[in-house]
């Protein structure tokens, strides 16, 4: 038996409800958290010392670009989902697909999204894609926070079996048996302690080598959602895969070599 049980904190997943509409955490979440990365990234932008003189591109740059990381993120997550987790059951049922607040979105697949609209804006305005592609990622994991504590209020991606740990939860539809809340371990990782990593190389100069910050962003995701899994409940439809593993941790391989790539090609260059 574990040490000690904490409650778990029942919020209404519905901020507030008018007639058939609904406010959720989850979608607060995500606007915050772009609302948020926005401020963030423009502040970037404006700080010459960050860059070593004038930034390579524009505030107004970035606020247009803002729509089109925003259909990324949305697109991609959601494509991602059904494509690396729930394959079977949207194919049985394709309007499902669109039934986004029921929830069901892939970092992953938001990472590839992001990428596809930064690669895409960039070569529509002839800005370097190394550049907007740090700034996402330096901003990303405040958008990762916020959605990992919406999936801790929702009472969803709950953890495995805990028996040594005094912070266990029992969590609702997750059966009788205490668990890690391993939402809150993926939103102290992945993204408040992503965030202090990556602003700490922003102020040591990593925007001045375009490219650097997406491979520390990559490498440490990789590496902090590769741990989180071993305390997260697999997907029930997926359960363990290839030698114990599980989607995220699979997902995160290519991401860290990535990672490497674009790190060790900026010590090369």
């Amino acid at each position: 038996m574990p040490l000690a049980v904490l409650p778990f904190p029942r919020i209404d997943p519905v901020l507030v409800s008018i007639g058939p509409f609904a406010i959720r955490w989850y979608a607060l979440a995500y606007i915050a958290g772009i609302l948020l990365g926005w401020a963030y990234a423009r502040a970037l932008i404006r700080s010459e010392r960050l860059w070593g003189g004038p930034a390579p591109l524009a505030v107004v740059d970035f606020d247009d670009f803002i729509v089109w990381v925003t259909l990324g993120i949305i697109l991609g997550g959601r494509t991602g989902y059904v494509l690396f987790y729930n394959f079977e059951h949207f194919v049985a049922d394709p309007l499902e697909i669109l039934k986004l607040w029921k929830g069901g979105m892939s970092f992953h697949g938001g990472f590839l999204g992001c990428v596809a609209a930064v690669v895409l804006f960039a070569r529509t305005r002839g800005l370097s894609i190394p550049t907007i592609g740090d700034l996402t990622c330096a901003v990303a994991p405040i958008g990762i926070f916020l959605g990992r504590l919406a999936n801790f209020i929702n009472g969803e991606l709950w953890g495995r079996p805990a028996a040594d740990v005094p912070w266990a939860m029992v969590f609702p539809g997750a059966g009788p048996f205490p668990r890690h809340p391993s939402q809150l371990y993926e939103a102290s990782l992945e993204g408040l302690a992503l965030f202090v990593l990556l602003a700490l190389a922003v102020q040591a100069g990593a925007l001045r080598r375009p490219g650097l910050v997406v491979g520390l962003f990559a490498c440490f995701y990789a590496v902090a959602r590769s741990f989180c899994e071993f305390f997260r409940e697999p997907d029930p439809q997926l359960g363990f895969l290839w030698g114990g593993m599980t989607m995220g941790m699979l997902l995160s391989v290519p991401l860290f070599l990535a990672g490497v790539g674009a790190i060790a090609l900026k010590s090369w260059l």
